[in-house]
């Protein structure tokens, strides 16, 4: 089974119709412990790659710099040409240093070059602001992105999140318009099927201006794999051994009622609860690519095995209506 290709908004870009996100390369446990070493990485990196996989989403904080590191590592033996990067900037890198926070000028240009280095390219694909900075002007943060492009660093702009401030992207991008810069071209909120803050507002703005629309957190944190139970936080103190943020954003009856219609689905398709969610954003009109992770192999191998899974238009529907209804763009 091989990923296909579909269109990166209007960029004119290709992209795998699964991207693989990096986030828990080299992340620390609070016990002190990393999720994804090195060897581990390269092997969920060249599982991907064997499946038809070319999209790698990860961000100048993850792992502290080390998960660039280590996707440098693993591209200086491939064709660089052959693979979509995209990073992302906004997080302070430096205590007591507010500037190395935002996406001020200063502290983009510093970023910019910070992470090709570890990425050992001399361009990313997408460039992402991970966040909103508040503190720059949109004008400020546009003209200096436009910048990164010229000098050919980067050759498309995102957002990530953003939700429910769409009209700040939209701010952004007229700006970018009146002026000849480059706009902003991809979107990566959260969406699945128990978060859809992004029906409405977010999707129509995307869709307006042609922005591609990458989700992440299709799975819903785990949520929508099938591995929680009502039990788990309907019965008094929650058994999962989770936040209690996630128990109370996550294991409510709302949402074990979408559970419940995922996994009559996942059974008229032969696939498993976690495929059927990842399904659905590939059958969804407004979605470009959905954005996974994995922790192991097998996991990651599983995931891909959505590109297999065809829904019927009837049964995105149902999926739909079991929390919030129907979104009008499917």
């Amino acid at each position: 089974m091989d990923l296909e290709f579909v269109s990166l908004g209007d960029t004119g870009l290709q992209t795998s119709e699964i991207q693989f996100g990096t986030w828990r390369f080299g992340k620390e446990t609070e016990e002190g412990n990393v999720e994804i070493g090195e060897d581990r990485a390269h092997q969920l990196l060249d599982t991907y790659a064997e499946h038809g996989g070319r999209f790698i989403d990860t961000a100048d904080v993850y792992g502290g710099g080390t998960c660039e590191e280590w996707i440098g590592d693993w591209l200086s033996d491939r064709d660089r040409e052959r693979y979509t990067i995209a990073s992302k900037i906004y997080w302070q890198i430096r205590e007591d240093d507010p500037n190395s926070r935002g996406t001020n000028r200063k502290n983009v240009r510093h970023r910019i070059d910070a992470l090709l280095d570890r990425l050992g390219t001399d361009y990313v694909d997408v460039l992402y602001i991970h966040r909103w900075d508040d503190e720059t002007p949109a004008r400020e943060m546009m003209k200096t992105l436009n910048g990164l492009v010229e000098d050919g660093k980067v050759h498309y702009l995102g957002t990530s999140t953003l939700v429910p401030n769409e009209w700040k992207v939209a701010k952004a991008n007229e700006i970018a318009r009146r002026e000849g810069w480059e706009p902003f071209t991809v979107a990566q909120p959260r969406y699945n099927l128990v978060d859809r803050e992004v029906e409405g507002g977010y999707l129509e703005m995307t869709n307006d201006y042609g922005m591609a629309v990458c989700p992440w957190s299709p799975l819903g944190q785990g949520f929508l794999t099938g591995k929680y139970t009502r039990e788990d936080g309907l019965v008094g103190e929650s058994k999962a051994a989770e936040s209690s943020r996630f128990r109370e954003a996550y294991l409510i009856e709302e949402n074990f009622e979408v559970l419940d219609e995922l996994e009559a689905v996942a059974d008229e398709v032969g696939a498993t609860i976690a495929q059927t969610a990842i399904a659905y954003h590939m059958a969804h009109s407004a979605i470009t690519a959905p954005i996974i992770g994995a922790r192991i192999v097998e996991q990651l191998e599983e995931n891909l095995g959505a590109a297999e899974v065809e829904l019927s238009d009837e049964q995105v529907g149902r999926l739909q209506d079991a929390k919030g209804g129907p979104y009008s763009g499917i």
